[in-house]
């Protein structure tokens, strides 16, 4: 079973159990909605939690789990990410991917032939920037049309045709 990252439990709130999530996802509506996640430290580890009570505020949900009562309960799952299965993903809008993606595409020059794969989308304050492995090294590339003439999401390629000014 494919498991992704759709949010990371970040503190407690308040004395009840509740606590915050930091929303990794472009649907943080969903949030309301779903019943369950699979969460744990790592995708290796997880156990499913039941919601029983959701709220977004400030950029941030605010989630109740069945089990999770106290501060002390809420505060042991600091850090755990929530993961959600590939069926619960929601469609992504035209010109959008999911990270899971992109991760693997080949990036290819302005000729067309073969100078990376991707191996990362990192998140930046002002946009994604896709870190490939080219050889030995690994570049970083500004995930923005100035730098990516042509997304393939079907063919699993892009095209970078200033690939020469990352070297």
């Amino acid at each position: 079973m494919e498991l992704y990252v759709t949010g990371v439990i970040l503190k407690p709130k308040g004395l009840q159990g509740e606590v915050k999530v930091e929303l990794v996802t472009d649907f943080p509506e969903s949030f309301l909605s779903r019943k369950e996640y699979y969460a744990g430290k790592s995708i290796d580890s997880v156990e499913r939690l039941k919601v029983k009570k959701a709220a977004l505020s400030a950029g941030f949900a605010w989630l109740f789990f069945e089990g999770i009562d106290s501060v002390e309960k809420a505060e042991a799952l600091t850090g755990w990410k929530l993961f959600v299965t590939e069926d619960q993903l929601l469609p992504q809008p035209d010109n959008r991917a999911y990270v899971h993606e992109i991760i693997g595409m080949k990036l290819l020059d302005r000729d067309r032939r073969e100078a990376g794969i991707v191996t990362n989308v990192i998140r930046m304050p002002a946009h994604e920037v896709y870190e490939v492995q080219v050889g030995e090294k690994k570049i970083l590339v500004p995930a923005i049309e100035e730098f990516v003439e042509e997304f393939n999401l079907s063919e699993k390629y892009m095209v970078i045709p200033r690939y020469g000014e990352f070297l």
